[in-house]
């Protein structure tokens, strides 16, 4: 829905409208109805203390349009605000580019020049007392090591050394090229390890405190979902004060708390806790801990990989006995604050007593799971993910839902406004309202802002109807032909987005050969690159996965078709999807709609979004799953897409790519 807003004026600062068009003069911008919708909506959110969703086109603006009231709030009340991206690059672009020039552009018309920081997790900054002192190693004996990769290792922590000497913020992210987890580790202490600033002897000059303190001073503070999930469901706050929260890209919201809410429970986690608790309590209490943790190996070694629907007798005895065996642990390590004037052994202790904290709450809430009544009534799901040659199989627990989390703890504290291209699925937003926890509650609303481009004029949805349905056996021969036929009319200027990283192989490898243009997959060299030359070549191709669904951003003749080879529903198999399925069937809801239907509308929607990056942009999106023409559900898929100009006859995205090839 669309609805009309006016600016609510301040009696001493300049309205939104006043600032924004300040700051699209000063940055060589042009007005765009759907910005000017969008910043009064957040404004009049903010004024009213009600939450808001707003969907917001490619090309709208939108990082503007959150950003001028965001500002203006901050300098109102004198209280930051929190804006949350899902991805790195959007922090950078916030950080690097969109605050310092809008800073600039409106500080003559402000109390003062806004200012802004970025905030990651503790895990994000060097430990200073870490690196310098006797800390407990976090060298994985257990586990056998390549020699190659154990003299890389040793390369990136002495490169991680000299880094320290020079280094102002401590931010991992300042190390180019980067360095592996298992390097970053000892170097990095996770919230719950910190000694705490008062207590730590580089407490005054630790950078996550710094960075801490410089967020708490600034109007504007950039971080990620999984920091905001953490400060609105942790006992401790991590971000400093805030009433207002702005969480772009909130289409990846869900899963990402979800993420820092999943736990894992393994051989290699358990031996982690003996090798910490060392020589803290008797060997023989440490002992018993290391046995149960190999019975777990032995264990899940010989489990088939899946979810675990119903607690197997050995199994909970297993779990019960990890969780008595670490109890005792904690127990025998005394009071949590003993030592607190030896640092070292302080330090030590605090390392014990996480991990161990770590190894009993995942045993419990495993073993917690089960036993309810129902499905209906069951909260988690436990699942056992096989590993692979390089990681052993673990155990893993997540929440069936994060609803009811979401909106006590974020919701239920501030003002929310999340924006995304992609929000209303099926046309409206009632299925992510579900998913946050807003639901049928009121104090909220969503709007469509629409978008500047003209989608009927500028692309095809071109669905190829009279294509078989996709099989689990890998891409038939006619799919591979359609393919072919679509690159070759459009001389290039393709990417290929497919449902998994074997179907984007088996393309490649059966088309390389068969095209005359460059065909690059995925995984030929790092992401980034390949994006590079995929842009800066223009027959050129690209096929890949995931990443490449949501994150490329290549406007201009380079790209001019996108096939998308299946509705990119989530695996069968997986097991958390699978669970939250029939969670809400077992509830008398639609599981398949309200869970694969609209991760499948929401990957779709954000994969067909790569077509049209500017106003200039022509090209054909082709869909070669005949399900999205064909299906009962297609209604609710193509409506979670753009307006493109609809067909399911062959010749006429063919016919088009040409004469867009012929003026290239």
């Amino acid at each position: 829905m669309r609805v009309a807003f006016s600016a609510v004026p301040d009696s001493h600062l300049p309205s939104v409208d006043e600032l924004l068009t300040i700051a699209v003069k000063a940055l060589g911008g042009s007005e765009r109805q759907g910005q000017v919708t969008m910043v009064r909506a957040v404004q009049q959110s903010i004024d009213d203390e009600q939450h808001l969703a707003v969907q917001a086109g490619t090309g709208t603006g939108k990082s503007l349009a959150y950003l001028v009231p965001s500002i203006r709030h901050a300098m109102d009340s004198d209280s930051p605000v929190v804006v949350s991206t899902a991805t790195i690059a959007l922090q950078r672009q916030l950080v690097d580019r969109d605050l310092p020039r809008l800073s600039e552009a409106l500080a003559k018309e402000l109390p003062h020049e806004p200012t802004f920081a970025i905030l990651k997790g503790r895990r994000n900054y060097l430990c200073r007392y870490k690196a310098t002192a006797g800390w407990p190693e976090e060298d994985e004996q257990d586990q056998l090591f390549d020699p190659r990769e154990v003299s890389a290792t040793g390369r990136m922590v002495q490169r991680i050394q000299e880094w320290a000497e020079e280094t102002e913020t401590g931010d991992r992210d300042e190390l180019v090229p980067g360095v592996s987890e298992q390097a970053w580790r000892q170097f990095s202490v996770s919230a719950q390890e910190c000694l705490g600033a008062n207590r730590c002897p580089s407490g005054a000059e630790c950078f996550a405190e710094l960075a801490r303190a410089r967020a708490g001073e600034v109007d504007v503070v950039v971080t990620n979902h999984a920091l905001l999930a953490i400060d609105a469901m942790g006992d401790l706050p991590v971000l400093p004060e805030h009433e207002v929260v702005v969480v772009d890209e909130a289409h990846e919201l869900v899963d990402r708390v979800t993420s820092v809410v999943t736990a894992e429970l393994s051989e290699a986690s358990v031996a982690l806790a003996v090798r910490r608790v060392g020589r803290l309590i008797d060997q023989p209490i440490a002992d018993q801990l290391l046995e149960a943790g190999e019975d777990l190996k032995a264990l899940l070694a010989a489990a088939p990989a899946g979810r675990i629907d119903e607690l197997p007798q050995v199994l909970g005895l297993t779990l019960q006995l990890i969780r008595d065996t670490a109890w005792r642990c904690i127990t025998a390590l005394g009071p949590r604050n003993a030592d607190k004037d030896d640092p070292d052994k302080a330090g030590q202790r605090k390392a014990a007593f996480t991990a161990l904290d770590e190894v009993h709450d995942t045993a419990v809430r495993m073993l917690e799971a089960y036993g309810h009544a129902s499905e209906a009534d069951r909260a988690e799901v436990v699942w056992l993910d096989g590993g692979t040659d390089r990681r052993p199989p673990m155990l893993r627990v997540a929440p069936l839902s994060v609803s009811g989390m979401l909106r006590d703890k974020l919701f239920g504290e501030r003002t929310v406004v999340l924006t995304s291209a992609t929000l209303a699925l099926g046309g409206t937003f009632d299925a992510l309202a579900a998913q946050w926890g807003l639901g049928d509650a009121k104090g909220w609303q969503g709007i469509d802002v629409g978008s500047p481009f003209d989608h009927p004029r500028s692309g095809i949805l071109y669905v190829a109807k009279h294509l078989p349905q996709p099989g689990r056996d890998g891409l038939p021969q006619q799919y591979l032909d359609e393919i072919a036929e679509l690159i070759e009319a459009a001389g290039g200027r393709t990417l290929g987005l497919f449902s998994s990283m074997r179907a984007a192989k088996a393309a490649t490898e059966a088309l390389r050969d068969r095209l005359d243009v460059p065909l690059l997959c995925q995984g030929d060299d790092s992401t980034m690159l390949l994006v590079r030359q995929f842009a800066e070549d223009e027959p050129t191709c690209l096929f890949g996965t995931l990443s490449l669904w949501q994150g490329v951003d290549v406007p201009g003749p380079s790209l001019r078709l996108v096939i998308i080879d299946r509705v990119p529903f989530p695996r069968p198999d997986d097991p958390l999807t699978s669970a939250r399925q029939r969670h809400v069937a077992a509830k008398g809801g639609n599981g398949f709609m309200a869970i694969a239907a609209n991760h499948a509308a929401l990957l779709l929607a954000q994969g067909v979004g790569r077509l049209i990056r500017a106003q200039d942009d022509k090209g054909v999106i082709a869909v070669l799953d005949p399900r999205l023409a064909t299906a009962r559900y297609s209604g609710f898929l193509l409506g979670s897409l753009p307006p493109f100009w609809r067909t399911t006859d062959p010749a006429i995205p063919r016919a088009a790519l040409k004469r867009l090839a012929a003026e290239s």
